[in-house]
């Protein structure tokens, strides 16, 4: 790929293309000149991608560009948050100088969402999330090992691949000293972990901690070499990554499992939440404004999810009616549990359920869709190494040039408490036509700037997500009332999300208290149930993302429906939600206002 380009050179060479076209009428001096300024606001976006690509090569290899594949920045480093302070600080100036004034469509969502995103970027800087930089959901560690083990993102098909990997490898070491430096700072400053969380990263780096370089994830690579690599590469690589693996990652990860378990478990916390931390109260209320991109407060949401709660509460007991189920609601969600009937026999068969679920849907997907992705989509399970912490099922997006697909990985540890009617609506969640549909197609919007055709507004991905589960009847699943059941269950835990995120964060809830409630509200199993409370006081408020956008979707959906009668499009609606890629709730809604106006004048 080609090398950076200057500035000067990107918007002389844009605006001149501009200038050529011949849709740019000589007589249309406003048109012209808006041409000229969207052309010079697309030049800087480019050039705002590619100086992040460069300062986030690990984001560049995770979306297909393998420019930096050699490269790891110490990006826990004061020297970074500087470099990233002042790299949001001038691009920030730069497009808010050029201004929005005439622009329109595209042009104006741009401008809108890029300013909206650095100055949210460096509101947030006063928040010291790198004093607590390792935890049981984002543990670094696992993402390396992910990515050297030869089946993540990383790519090793040829002899350069493997030398990036290993140049790439030998900054781990700097990254995780960065990484218990940082650790030490938040103990100095109250700003550590719960220890629920962090006693669940020891296990984790057992796991991957091997005295010899052959029984390590690492080893992936060398134990599969493609065909194209000489042999005398081959035995040069089995001898580099050994000595690397040896003498470099591993003593790494001895270091930090023995700083976790030794230094900072002491150290760690017993309250759970957010609030529990200096300036606590004011870092949670961000982390609300920024995953649903609204100006709810933390109370509001809780409401909002109290009152969701119990109006799905209320669509389950039909359930319970029509099944002929006699006893409470609490006595149901255990025979959901617990019968038999509902338990896969082995990963073999929970598999093929999925996979059989993948060609039932698709048959049905072109009465809902219009628009659909090109890149191809695969199922796998997840790898055992860090199943024990995984959610039920996860999406990756594909990449970039089309040559890995999106991936939906499920989770097949402790196979009794993934149940057959919790498949269907996991499914249309993160596959199709959920996050499949969502992210792959996002990416495919080559018209857009970079920072949006790969950026993401949780509210809107997740939102849409869950939105995709409620299409569940339309694409001929839910087709009993057990499996109706599994889609409110779901429907229902984002609700109580709303609740015990909230009073995890903003109200002093306990993580026991969080499990109670949920084992009493819903119909997950407790070992589902913890993983889930931890994850939430992991990555505070991100869970709420998933139900606000959902409303605000639904919510649009039906203001179209009402707006537009017989005239309403479903596959039309969902294109339109869709074609621009992820946006903020509020401008969502009022590109689908417009939407909805034109429908009403083209008929």
């Amino acid at each position: 790929m080609p090398l950076l380009r200057p500035l000067a050179l990107a918007l002389a060479l844009t605006l001149a293309s501009a200038a050529a076209a011949p849709a740019v009428a000589a007589d249309t001096p406003a048109t012209a000149s808006q041409a000229a300024k969207a052309a010079r606001l697309n030049a800087l976006y480019e050039q705002y991608w590619e100086e992040l690509l460069k300062l986030n090569p690990l984001q560049a290899t995770f979306q297909g560009d393998n420019r930096y594949n050699d490269q790891l920045p110490n990006t826990l480093s004061a020297h970074y948050r500087q470099q990233m302070h002042d790299f949001n600080t001038r691009w920030l100036k730069s497009v808010k100088q050029a201004g929005s004034d005439g622009l329109a469509g595209q042009e104006l969502l741009s401008w809108q969402i890029f300013v909206r995103d650095r100055e949210k970027a460096l509101e947030g800087e006063q928040f010291p999330t790198w004093q607590q930089p390792v935890n049981q959901f984002y543990n670094f560690a696992a993402t390396i090992a992910q990515l050297g083990s030869g089946t993540g993102a990383q790519p090793f098909k040829t002899t350069a691949d493997y030398d990036a990997w290993r140049k790439r490898a030998a900054q781990v070491p700097v990254l995780f000293a960065q990484a218990i430096a940082n650790s030490r700072e938040g103990m100095k400053n109250g700003v550590v972990q719960p220890r629920a969380l962090m006693v669940k990263v020891i296990p984790q780096l057992d796991a991957l901690i091997k005295g010899k370089a052959e029984d390590t994830l690492f080893w992936g690579p060398v134990k599969a070499f493609p065909t194209g690599i000489s042999d005398a590469d081959k035995q040069r690589l089995t001898a580099e990554y050994k000595t690397m693996i040896e003498g470099q990652l591993m003593p790494a990860y001895r270091e930090l499992r023995t700083f976790i378990n030794d230094v900072y478990l002491p150290a760690t916390r017993t309250t759970s939440g957010l609030d529990a931390l200096p300036n606590g109260a004011a870092w949670y209320a961000y982390n609300a404004r920024s995953t649903t991109t609204t100006n709810l407060t933390p109370a509001q949401i809780h409401q909002i999810g109290l009152d969701e709660v119990a109006r799905i509460h209320g669509l389950i007991g039909k359930v319970m009616q029509q099944v002929g189920f006699k006893g409470s609601m609490k006595e149901f969600f255990k025979f959901m549990q617990t019968d038999p009937r509902f338990s896969f026999k082995d990963e073999p068969a929970l598999l093929a359920y999925y996979r059989g679920l993948e060609a039932k849907i698709n048959e049905k997907i072109p009465e809902q869709f219009s628009l659909t992705p090109k890149a191809p989509f695969e199922i796998r399970p997840v790898e055992a190494f860090r199943a024990q912490s995984a959610a039920g099922g996860s999406y990756q997006r594909p990449s970039q040039d089309g040559t890995r697909p999106g991936i939906f990985y499920v989770n097949t540890y402790d196979l009794p408490t993934r149940k057959t009617w919790d498949a269907e609506d996991l499914y249309l969640h993160e596959a199709i036509p959920g996050h499949h549909f969502q992210l792959a197609l996002q990416q495919e919007l080559t018209n857009l700037p970079k920072f949006r055709r790969f950026g993401s507004e949780t509210a809107f991905s997740e939102g849409w997500g869950l939105y995709a589960e409620s299409l569940g009847k339309d694409v001929g699943v839910y087709e009993d009332p057990y499996s109706y059941f599994g889609y409110l269950q779901n429907e229902l835990w984002r609700a109580i999300r709303l609740v015990v995120d909230t009073g995890l964060h903003s109200q002093g809830w306990t993580r026991e208290q969080v499990i109670a409630y949920m084992l009493d509200n819903s119909a997950e199993s407790e070992t589902q149930s913890t993983a889930e409370a931890e994850r939430y006081m992991a990555i505070p408020a991100q869970a709420l993302a998933y139900k606000m956008g959902e409303l605000k979707i639904q919510e649009l959906r039906n203001r179209a429906e009402k707006a537009l009668g017989p005239k309403f499009d479903v596959r039309r609606f969902h294109a339109e939600v869709l074609k621009d890629g992820s946006v903020p709730l509020e401008i969502l809604e009022g590109k689908i206002d417009r939407w909805i106006a034109s429908e009403k004048a083209a008929g």
